[in-house]
């Protein structure tokens, strides 16, 4: 059989997790349509289904299916029009005194301590304060998608920031950020996506993939703050003007069993 003959095979099946209660708004249930990043053309895979709503976290990306609730809205900043208002600005003051950078996606000790030190200040109950070592260096080289790391350190060279990221053709998409929480005054968390558009700018890139948005959840507030703001609606990426109407991701599956394929032709669009 010729390569041009070649039939398209599959190089993901997703599949249903089971019902969980949702992290972010209070009796409600989580469901997710996930997959492996297993594959060889995982990079292309990774930027396609990031475009279309979904999220990566280590090898596998997802996106939420719950039953009754579509709160979850997928969130991006255009960075060509991207202008930081009175206290984007003065986040970037309070940190004129820090450098910071890409570096490659290495995990370390040093970035550890930091992570441990964060997850105990903010997250101290979650499955993610419990991760070991080993677990964090999983976490940074599972799933490898043209994946770098931002570094931010103070001027005596101590770490203070990491956000974990991936290069995209149109982008960069934040994956998980954290900091040190002695310098909560500095506002880290937005201080790395100014950054982050700043690289993109830089880059010609056009687009920060920040996840989702909650409108109703306080943990997903900063993201709003960032503006122009473009959510994923129904008939793809619009400018957030007013409550955003999510997007329509078609049947949702019945059965843990149930899966959606995606082909090395759509990886290549």
């Amino acid at each position: 059989m010729s390569v041009i003959d070649r039939p398209r095979q599959p190089l993901l099946q997703f599949f249903r997790s089971g019902a969980l209660p949702c992290p972010y708004l209070e009796g409600r249930v989580e469901r997710k349509l996930f997959a492996r990043l297993n594959v060889g053309n995982a990079t292309a895979i990774n930027a396609v289904l990031t475009e279309a709503g979904f999220r990566r976290s280590h090898d596998i990306i997802y996106r939420p299916v719950c039953p009754s609730c579509s709160a979850c809205v997928p969130v991006r900043i255009p960075t060509a029009d991207f202008q930081p208002g009175k206290s984007m600005r003065r986040i970037l003051r309070k940190n004129e005194d820090l450098s910071w950078g890409l570096v490659p996606a290495t995990a370390t000790v040093e970035q550890f301590e930091l992570f441990t030190a964060y997850q105990d200040a903010r997250h101290g109950e979650s499955d993610m304060a419990r991760m070991g070592l080993t677990d964090y260096v999983a976490m940074i080289d599972e799933g490898r998608a043209n994946t770098e790391l931002l570094e931010v350190r103070t001027a005596d060279g101590q770490l203070i920031g990491v956000m974990l990221l991936d290069r995209l053709p149109d982008g960069f998409s934040a994956v998980y950020s954290f900091f040190d929480p002695d310098h909560e005054p500095r506002s880290l968390g937005n201080f790395l996506i100014l950054c982050l558009i700043e690289l993109a700018q830089q880059d010609g890139l056009g687009y920060i993939y920040l996840g989702y948005w909650i409108e109703n959840s306080a943990k997903m507030a900063y993201k709003a703050r960032f503006k122009p703001l473009e959510v994923l609606g129904p008939n793809g990426w619009y400018q957030m003007k007013g409550p955003p109407t999510p997007p329509d991701y078609g049947a949702k599956p019945d059965t843990e069993g149930d899966a959606v394929s995606v082909t090395d032709e759509d990886a290549a669009k």
